[in-house]
């Protein structure tokens, strides 16, 4: 919006073309997000408290967790705040990546608040804490994964093919569909692309801090890759397609990572308040939204290889379990399961780690991946 409303008067202020640049709106946006998480932060906690939504803990979760029962939930309407406002302020609004990243963000954010204030409705008249019916919940992501695959092989967004994708280290491969029959398993896999890693956030949000800097992390490196696919000159030498207009998602990553680190000022060990699946749903639908559209799925398993792990050892513990439980019993199951306890964050607590160590330690890791997933650039 404040490149529509400021380039116009350039001529007469030359240094406002520096909206012109997107590395200077993303810069800008990054920073209005940090700012804006602090000023609605406290509003919101605020609120939050006086009308006791505090936070639901998962059965299954460690002992030590249990004095986090008093702590507000729904942070992530912080989160949704400082990320939206600064890409509307900040991004080209002619842009369809951006819209299409923001009713995303907002889509899942949706359902995320549904199953927070389920949760908390059944807690206060006492009843099981399932929130959201699971199958419902997952409706509602394949329904957006579905309709998001549909949009981008009928109405595609950039000047590639709308159903294609391309593959880490190697130059100028894009994999298209030959035929409409295969085309739909292009939407197919978007879908389980979205819901995938939505559901993968949504897993990894379970220790104070974790899940917003590993998103943190994600974010400024897409925000990378946005940069540079967006641009002729450096995706041609880096052996990389350009996509026209791609180059706008770095101002939506930026206010991803600045809405993030805010909450992490609220959200640090001892949190003063949780996202919750309003915040956890809605950064994993925005960063598969970013993968789908700048053609990076493949590349969405480097940069988020933590939460691979943790939704991986969800799917082992669960199924692993069942198996056993139905071959030799459910006393042998439980003491022969493949994790101390599930997702794999809680492993570690139970091996020892401290909960600032497991978060710290997994924040390591999560830059590790990134430097891999930097890496496929020069490795094609």
């Amino acid at each position: 919006m404040l490149n529509y409303l400021l380039v116009p008067l350039s001529p007469y202020l030359g240094f406002l073309r520096l909206f012109n640049y997107i590395s200077f709106r993303a810069a800008g946006a990054a920073v209005t997000a940090l700012l804006l998480s602090f000023l609605v932060g406290p509003v919101i906690i605020g609120a939050l408290k006086r009308n006791r939504i505090a936070q639901v803990v998962r059965a299954g979760t460690p002992d030590s967790h249990a004095g986090k029962a008093n702590t507000p939930t729904m942070g992530g309407l912080i989160i949704l705040i400082a990320t939206i406002l600064p890409t509307v302020l900040w991004a080209r609004l002619t842009n369809r990546y951006i819209w299409v990243c923001v009713f995303v963000m907002l889509w899942m954010g949706a359902i995320g608040f549904l199953d927070d204030y389920l949760k908390l409705r059944q807690k206060a008249r006492g009843e099981a804490n399932r929130g959201l019916i699971e199958r419902y919940k997952l409706t509602g992501q394949i329904a957006l994964g579905l309709a998001l695959g549909l949009y981008v092989w009928h109405f595609p967004i950039s000047n590639l093919p709308g159903a294609s994708t391309t593959l880490p280290f190697y130059k100028y491969v894009l994999i298209i569909p030959l035929s409409p029959a295969l085309a739909w398993l292009y939407v197919l896999f978007v879908t389980f692309v979205m819901t995938g890693t939505s559901n993968a956030v949504n897993m990894t949000d379970g220790l104070d801090g974790l899940a917003a800097g590993l998103v943190a992390i994600a974010a400024l490196t897409f925000a990378g890759f946005a940069y540079v696919i967006g641009r002729v000159d450096l995706s041609h030498s880096l052996g990389l397609f350009f996509m026209s207009g791609a180059g706008e998602l770095t101002v939506f990553c930026a206010s991803i990572l600045g809405a993030c680190i805010g909450f992490l000022w609220f959200n640090t060990h001892p949190a003063e308040i949780f996202m919750g699946d309003t915040g956890s749903l809605a950064l994993g639908g925005a960063l598969g939204a970013i993968a789908v559209l700048l053609k990076s799925e493949f590349l969405l398993v480097f940069v988020g290889g933590l939460f691979v792990a943790e939704m991986v050892s969800v799917i082992l513990q669960r199924y692993v379990f069942k198996y056993r439980k139905k071959r030799y019993g459910v006393e042998y199951a439980r003491e022969h399961r493949v994790f101390r306890r599930a997702p794999l964050h809680h492993h570690f607590e139970m091996k020892g780690w401290t909960e600032s160590q497991v978060v710290v330690r997994f924040w390591i890791i999560g830059i590790l991946c990134a430097f891999l997933a930097f890496s496929t650039l020069k490795l094609r």
